[in-house]
C-alpha cells in the first residue's frame, strides 16, 4: 500500500528439482503478512473492547471512544508495516477488490482469504487469551436489523472508496493514515460501528465481549460488505475508466 508497482499479479516462484513441487515463496511472504496482520488488527479490535469494557463499565460512549481510538491506530501502524510485502489488504472485500481490477490472481486471492480469515480468529483467540477469558467465548451479541445491514454496505463502500482513491491517484504513501482515520470515523457514524470486514466479523463472533458477533448475525453482515464493495469499485471505474489495473488496486512491493 506504500507505493505503486509497476506490474500486476507477478511472483517470485522457486521450483523445487527434480519431482518436487513448485513452491511459490513470494505468495507464502505475503500470505504470512495478511494472517498475522489481520490477526494483530483483531486482537486490537477485540482486546480494546474488552480492556474498554472493564475501564469505563458505565459509559457505552467512551468504551466505543477507546475503541476506535486504538482500531484506528493499529490499522496505521500495521499497513505501514506490511503494506511493502502484501499489499496490507486484512480484509476480503480489499482483496475482492484487487481480484476484479486485474491486481492478483483468483489462486493467489484464495490464498489470501483463507489467511485473514485464519488469522483474524487467532486474533480474536488471543485477545480473550489476554484478559483471562475462555480462548473461544462464541458470542451471544446478536446484531440483525436492516439498520445494520445498510450501515454495513455504506461502511464497505466508503472504505474501498478511500483506498482506490487515495491510490489511483498517486498517493498511497499515506493510505494508511486515510484508512485508519476513516474507520475511526466510521465507528461513529454507522450503527453498526462499521466492521466493513468479512474476516474480521468471522474473527468477532469468537468473543462474548464489547466487540463480539453472534455466529447467526454473521451471513447478513458479510452480504452487505461484499455489495458495498462491489459498488465501491463500480464507482472507481465509472470515475476513473482509464487508469491502469495496477494503479487501481492496493499495492505491495514484489521485491520485498
Amino acid at each position: 500500500m506504500l507505493r505503486p508497482r509497476a506490474g500486476v499479479g507477478r511472483a517470485l516462484l522457486l521450483t523445487v528439482e527434480p519431482s518436487g513441487p513448485t513452491l511459490n515463496i513470494e505468495l507464502a511472504r505475503r500470505a504470512t503478512a495478511e494472517a498475522v496482520g489481520t490477526a494483530l488488527l483483531v486482537a486490537a479490535v477485540v482486546g480494546s473492547g474488552i480492556h474498554a469494557q472493564r475501564l469505563s463499565p458505565d459509559d457505552i460512549g467512551l468504551e466505543l471512544l477507546e475503541n476506535s481510538i486504538a482500531t484506528g491506530a493499529v490499522l496505521v501502524a500495521l499497513i505501514l508495516a506490511l503494506g511493502p510485502v502484501s499489499g496490507a489488504h486484512f480484509n476480503p472485500v480489499v482483496t475482492l477488490a484487487d481480484r476484479v481490477l486485474g491486481g492478483i490472481a483468483s489462486s493467489d486471492a484464495i490464498v489470501y482469504v483463507v489467511a485473514q480469515v485464519v488469522g483474524a480468529c487467532l486474533g480474536a483467540m488471543a485477545a480473550n487469551v489476554m484478559f483471562e477469558l475462555p480462548a473461544v467465548d462464541i458470542s451471544t451479541h446478536t446484531r440483525s436489523s436492516g439498520a445494520l445491514w445498510s450501515s454495513e454496505m455504506i461502511a464497505t463502500f466508503g472504505l474501498l472508496l478511500v483506498i482506490l482513491g487515495v491510490v489511483r491517484a498517486g498517493r498511497a504513501q499515506v493510505a494508511a493514515f486515510a484508512v485508519g482515520g476513516y474507520i475511526a470515523a466510521a465507528y461513529w457514524f454507522t450503527s453498526s460501528t462499521s466492521f466493513a470486514n468479512p474476516a474480521v466479523t468471522v474473527g468477532r463472533t469468537l468473543t462474548n465481549s464489547f466487540a463480539g458477533i453472534a455466529p447467526s448475525s454473521v451471513p447478513p453482515f458479510v452480504v452487505a460488505q461484499v455489495a458495498g464493495a462491489l459498488l465501491a469499485v463500480a464507482l472507481a471505474r465509472f470515475l476513473r475508466p482509464h487508469i491502469p489495473a495496477e494503479d487501481l488496486v492496493m499495492p505491495h512491493d514484489e521485491a520485498a
